[in-house]
């Protein structure tokens, strides 16, 4: 059935888990731009494994850490997002082109991506994203959050049917898409982890970012995520 936003909340059983952990950071995420100065410390450090108080990882490539960056980067950024988060969107679409050359290919900082989605909708995109190879992921991502509205907001959306079009142009075949869509185990994982995230970080808004062990909820601007990650790396 074409998921459409009357049919979000009761497509699949894990729907009532999707909304304790992500309704809250939906309602939440708005004064993200506000608290983003604020960086408030996490109860543990984060490495890129995931979290101590998450499920087990069950094996399988769709269940390996997404990064961007090399694992020996100093600064280590943790980002929690939505793919249907319009701050998301638009840290992606206007901070990350500066971020990635200047931060990531340079060496000073690798992402390690969390998927924190907010619907269904955020939920299956994110499940199709961890079907492509680990190469791919970022640039899918990327391109999606280029085209939010495109896929994500138009009326009467067949939300299976747009978001297959970017996975194709990824060269994903039909196959491993509708394999990918309806992967409930994946699905599932994604949410236990989301809750677990939640509770231990304290995870209130989309985007968060841990940056090497603070909490910083909301968008940032350029200039305050790259003071940011200098002093992190102590200079």
């Amino acid at each position: 059935m074409p998921i459409t936003r009357r049919s979000i909340l009761p497509v699949v059983g894990v729907a009532v888990v999707a909304t304790a952990g992500g309704l809250a950071a939906w309602r939440l995420k708005t004064r993200g731009a506000a608290q983003a100065a604020t960086a408030t410390p996490v109860p543990a450090a984060l490495t890129a494994a995931t979290p101590a108080s998450a499920p087990p990882t069950p094996a399988g490539p769709q269940y390996t850490a997404r990064t961007l960056g090399l694992d020996s980067a100093p600064v280590k950024v943790h980002e929690y997002f939505s793919l249907t988060c319009t701050h998301c969107a638009h840290f992606a679409n206007a901070i990350m082109p500066q971020v990635k050359p200047n931060l990531v290919d340079t060496g000073k900082v690798q992402f390690v991506y969390h998927d924190f989605p907010l619907d269904q909708v955020a939920l299956k995109a994110a499940q199709v994203a961890r079907y492509l190879p680990p190469a791919e992921y970022y640039p899918f991502i990327e391109a999606l959050f280029a085209s939010q509205n495109d896929w994500a907001f138009q009326p009467g959306e067949d939300y299976h049917a747009s978001i297959f079009k970017y996975a194709a142009l990824a060269g994903m075949d039909q196959a491993t898409y509708e394999t990918a869509w309806n992967d409930a185990a994946l699905g599932q994982f994604i949410l236990a982890n989301q809750k677990a995230d939640e509770t231990q970080y304290n995870i209130t808004a989309t985007p968060t970012f841990i940056i090497n062990g603070k909490n910083f909820p909301g968008a940032m601007e350029y200039d305050d995520f790259a003071a940011r990650v200098a002093a992190a790396a102590g200079g």
